[in-house]
C-alpha cells in the first residue's frame, strides 16, 4: 500500500470496486472520478468491462481523461445507439454517477432545487436517470457529503427510483431495482442494511462514523466493526497517475485535495 495517495485517488479506487464481480458488462462512469474508476477497474480485475468513454467505439482499453496529444484510440467494436441500448434494456450496464442529491430509499436528483413549481436552481433534467434506475445496476459518486446532497425525507425531484415502498403501487418493490454502492469524500457506503437502509461499509482515514453520520440527514445503519477504506496499492496508482489520468485531471475534484492517509475531511 502507498500511503501518499490524495482523496482523488482514494475515491477512484473505491468507486472501481463497483464493477469487480460484473464480468461482461458496459461500465458508464459519469464525472472525473467514476470514469477514471471505470478505466482502472477495467486494467486491473476485470478486463471484460465493455467502455465507450464517449466515442462511437468500444475501445480495448480506457481513454486517458484531459488533451490526449497523440493518443489514439483503440477500438475493438462500433457502439450504436442502439447497441448501447439493447445493453441498457437487457440490463448488461452498470452505471456509477454523480447525483446531487441522494435519500434515504436511494432516490436521486439532477434536476431541480427546492420547489419544483419555483426552484432554486434549475439543472440537467432527469435526462436518463429514471429508465437507468429500472434496467441495470446503478451506483453513486458523491464528492461533498453533506446534508445538502444527503437529505432528510426525499430527494426535491425524483429522477431515478429507489426502495421508497411509497412510490410502488401497492408498496410492491419490482425485483430488477439494483442499486449497490455510494462513495463520498467521507465514506464507502451501500444498501445492505435493514429494509436497504443505507450503510456505512467502510471510513475513509482519519474519519469517524460519528462525522459521517452529522454530514448525513438520514439514520445511517452502523455495522459492529467498520473497516478503513483501502488505499490504493501501488500499482493502482500507477495507473491513475500514468496512463489513465496523466495530466492530473482529478486533482480539480477535490479543492486542495490533502493525501488521504493523514486525512480526507
Amino acid at each position: 500500500m502507498s500511503s501518499d495517495c490524495t482523496l482523488a485517488e482514494l475515491c477512484v479506487a473505491a468507486c472501481a470496486e463497483a464493477w469487480r464481480d460484473d464480468g461482461e458488462v458496459l461500465a458508464t462512469g459519469i464525472t472525473v472520478v467514476p470514469r477514471l474508476a471505470a478505466g482502472l477497474a477495467k486494467l486491473t480485475f476485470n478486463p471484460a468491462l465493455m467502455m465507450t468513454d464517449a466515442e462511437v467505439f468500444l475501445v480495448d482499453e480506457p481513454v486517458p481523461v484531459g488533451p490526449r496529444g497523440d493518443y489514439k484510440i483503440k477500438p475493438e467494436g462500433w457502439m450504436s445507439y442502439a447497441r448501447t441500448f439493447d445493453n441498457i434494456y437487457g440490463g448488461k450496464r452498470h452505471a456509477l454517477v454523480a447525483p446531487v442529491q441522494i435519500d434515504r430509499y436511494g432516490q436521486t436528483n439532477i434536476s431541480t432545487i427546492g420547489d419544483r413549481t419555483a426552484p432554486k436552481a434549475a439543472l440537467l433534467g432527469v435526462r436518463g436517470y429514471p429508465g437507468n434506475s429500472i434496467n441495470h445496476p446503478n451506483s453513486y459518486f458523491i464528492p461533498s457529503h453533506d446534508t445538502r446532497a444527503f437529505v432528510a425525507g426525499e430527494v426535491d425531484f425524483v429522477c431515478s427510483v429507489g426502495y421508497n415502498p411509497a412510490r410502488w403501487p401497492g408498496g410492491k418493490r419490482p425485483p430488477f431495482l439494483d442499486l449497490r454502492l455510494i462513495v463520498s469524500n467521507l465514506a464507502v457506503m451501500d444498501f445492505g442494511g435493514s429494509e436497504h437502509a443505507v450503510r456505512v461499509r467502510s471510513l475513509h482515514p482519519g474519519v469517524t462514523f460519528d462525522a459521517v453520520q452529522a454530514a448525513t440527514g438520514f439514520a445511517l445503519q452502523r455495522p459492529a466493526d467498520i473497516p478503513v477504506t483501502p488505499l490504493p496499492s501501488a500499482e493502482q496508482l500507477h495507473l491513475i497517475r500514468t496512463v489513465l489520468d496523466p495530466t492530473g485531471v482529478r486533482a480539480t475534484v477535490f479543492k486542495g485535495d490533502p493525501p488521504a492517509a493523514r486525512s480526507p475531511a
